[in-house]
């Protein structure tokens, strides 16, 4: 798919409806559809993880891919790490789904500015099939 329609454009398509699917879940009518929404969205959250490194692996210059690759893991397990915190002080006062809410929209909005960020910037392999960094 990457190589089809390019990392980023792999990375949104994919990710953007498993933040859908996490808000639909709570709204669904019953348990087995609320459940079908939560493994669609399982299917697809981690799937922008590989073309994630390998756009940013791609677009970093050699000596600095460590850093990089450092900085985007480390940021990812601190959010892991406090995540399930805020998580129970939202459902404690303010509603049971509401982390469920926040996280959809926190990763629509994560796909809508990486998009809007980096559509532009092309790695030097999908560069070299006609669209060139702008």
């Amino acid at each position: 798919m990457a190589r089809r329609i390019g990392l980023i454009n792999t990375m949104v398509l994919t990710h953007l409806p498993s933040g859908l699917f996490l808000m639909a879940a709570p709204a669904a009518s019953t348990a087995a559809v609320a459940g079908a929404l939560f493994l669609a969205r399982e299917a697809l959250v981690e799937m922008d993880v590989p073309t994630r490194q390998s756009y940013v692996m791609a677009i970093v210059r050699p000596r600095e891919r460590t850093l990089a690759s450092g900085v985007t893991n480390v940021t990812r397990n601190i959010a892991w790490a406090v995540g399930p915190s805020f998580a129970g002080i939202v459902m404690q006062h303010v509603a049971l789904a509401g982390p469920l809410f926040i996280g959809g929209t926190l990763k629509i909005a994560y796909d809508v500015l990486l998009y809007g960020s980096f559509r532009r910037v092309k790695p030097p392999e999908e560069a070299a099939h006609g669209e060139g960094i702008a």
